[in-house]
């Protein structure tokens, strides 16, 4: 009896986590959102803004010193059971220089990997989020090696928040490992990247349900987008794509940085404020339009914000169409769209960050906007933590 009550305390518990380079909270979140039962015992970051938004919603500050200072002692003495890491995406990006392992942003990443041997109490679980590019790329070769060297077994996903029903398009990659004795509750899938819900949903036939965006057939494509909500679900201002043409005023300046955030007229439901901080400069219009993307209050699908989304208006995520012309083709003028950038909030949304999450007055718009482009999709995430905590003990 007594050791009966000895495993249910044991059991109650709660995971004691390490979450690498933290950011905003996401990993947070996610397990939050997960339902798991843990503990974030530390957090790390670097960055002092990111650490400022950390500490505005959880109450405590992340540890802001160099992770690659960090030795095999320092990590036994938080006695974890599982690290969530989301290390920096650059050195494995389609646009960047593709060192790699020989980016120094990858070498504090590779410090974490190669201690693992040398603490006397290793993590039970590891996760790791990481760009589309990651899983092909010689640090992931050597985490592999190294997590293989010390009895983890893993199952890697390629997963888009569209697979969610989040009309966002952000595949990520991520692997979730465990050490033996512990086992995924879908052993099938171990040593695999998987592209597909199937060990999620307990599915062992991964082929047969919905697959990730990438290299698909547009047949699939348009299966996946039907089942995601509208855009006009994750907007702060729903009822801006409502009005005349007349609440709009036309500027060719561009846009200013910004500490302000709007304010709703909650009488008519109607934005003030937008057209200052939000709405697209005609001069980017008249030079840029081509390269835009543009969506509207009813797709299913709108591009990834990056870091720089809001400074530049190519290739760093899609517009608003805040009024709908009578033809949603190229042969209306862009001018007639009344342009706009997606205010934080809504990319926060996007991300699927709850409403309770808030910055802090003093962070500005163009930080508000690098910081979410760096930060993950609880979607995703939140789902995957679930399974990987799932059956552990």
């Amino acid at each position: 009896m007594a050791k009966g009550l000895e495993q249910q305390e044991l059991e109650e518990q709660p995971w004691r986590v390490l979450e690498f380079y933290s950011g905003i909270g996401g990993m947070r979140y996610s397990l939050m959102k997960a339902g798991v039962n843990a503990e974030v015992v530390e957090a790390f970051d670097i960055n002092d803004t990111a650490n400022d938004v950390y500490e505005h919603n959880f109450g405590h500050r992340p540890y802001q010193g160099n992770i690659q200072s960090l030795t095999a002692a320092d990590l036994d003495r938080y006695g974890a059971d599982a690290w969530l890491l989301s290390p920096p995406c650059q050195p494995y990006t389609r646009q960047g220089l593709q060192k790699q392992s020989g980016d120094a942003r990858a070498f504090s990443f590779l410090n974490i990997l190669e201690l693992i041997p040398h603490t006397s109490r290793p993590p039970m679980m590891l996760f790791v989020e990481n760009v589309v590019g990651f899983e092909t790329s010689d640090t992931h070769t050597k985490m592999i090696e190294i997590l293989g060297r010390t009895n983890f077994v893993m199952q890697e996903f390629i997963l888009s928040p569209l697979q969610f029903g989040v009309p966002y398009s952000r595949p990520r990659y991520f692997c979730l490992a465990k050490r033996k004795p512990s086992t995924f509750h879908n052993p099938v899938f171990d040593n695999q990247l998987l592209h597909s819900l199937g060990p999620l949903l307990g599915d062992t036939n991964a082929d047969e349900t919905v697959l990730c965006e990438l290299d698909e057939p547009q047949k699939s494509q348009d299966k996946l987008l039907e089942s995601c909500e509208p855009i006009q679900s994750f907007l702060e201002f729903k009822n801006c794509s409502d009005q005349s043409e007349s609440n709009f005023v036309e500027t060719t300046t561009s846009s200013t940085d910004t500490d302000g955030i709007l304010e709703k007229d909650e009488g008519n439901g109607y934005c003030t404020g937008i057209v200052d901080q939000y709405i697209v400069p005609l001069s980017l219009i008249e030079r840029w339009g081509s390269a835009m993307d543009i969506v509207y209050p009813d797709s299913k699908r709108c591009c990834c914000f990056t870091k720089s989304y809001y400074r530049y208006v190519k290739g760093t995520g899609s517009l608003l169409a805040t009024l709908q012309p009578k033809n949603k083709d190229k042969t209306s003028s862009l001018k007639e769209h009344h342009l706009r950038y997606f205010s934080p909030r809504e990319v926060a949304n996007l991300h699927s960050l709850p409403e309770d999450f808030q910055f802090p007055q003093q962070i500005s718009l163009r930080q508000r906007y690098a910081l979410l482009g760096n930060s993950l999709s609880i979607a995703v995430v939140a789902p995957l933590l679930k399974y990987l905590f799932a059956g552990s003990s």
